[in-house]
């Protein structure tokens, strides 16, 4: 167990990031296997329980900032396949009010990196005049064979 040292007694320190579990802003799907997914079948990773197929996002989070209203704004974002086999991904659309469109090429992503731009269109809907900021914040939802991340967006409207 990880949760023990070698001489089995509990850990006082944390475990790296690499040997975690759990990863911020993921939501686990409760299908895990996937009969068109990839599979590795090799004797060494016969007897691993979790799943090979893992996705990263870097930048974790996009915050655009104060934006100037009637203006597009992008940023660039990679979803990057840290597992042993090739996954599929795809990004649920945001609502249209909330300004924010992703572009992406859908299909595998074998062992590299597939690039999600983040559009954002900064408007005040409803005809409302706050004459200050107007905060955007929206996550996104990229669904993953094995789980779903979140991407937080988040920006001001001057």
């Amino acid at each position: 167990s990880l949760l023990v040292n070698a001489a089995g007694q509990p850990r006082k320190d944390k475990l790296p990031l690499s040997l975690r579990r759990t990863k911020p802003n993921s939501i686990p799907n409760k299908k895990i296997e996937d009969p068109v997914a990839g599979k590795m079948n090799t004797p060494s990773l016969a007897t691993r329980r979790q799943p090979f197929s893992d996705f990263q996002l870097i930048p974790p989070k996009v915050i655009f900032g104060v934006l100037k209203e009637g203006c597009t704004y992008a940023a660039t974002v990679i979803l990057k396949n840290v597992g042993m086999n090739f996954s599929r991904f795809r990004v649920k659309p945001p609502p249209p009010h909330s300004g924010l469109r992703v572009i992406y090429t859908p299909g595998p992503v074998a062992g590299l990196k597939a690039e999600l731009e983040i559009e954002i269109s900064a408007m005040i809907t409803g005809g409302q005049h706050t004459g200050g900021l107007k905060e955007i914040s929206h996550d996104i939802e990229i669904l993953t064979e094995t789980e779903s991340i979140l991407l937080p967006v988040r920006g001001n409207i001057l």
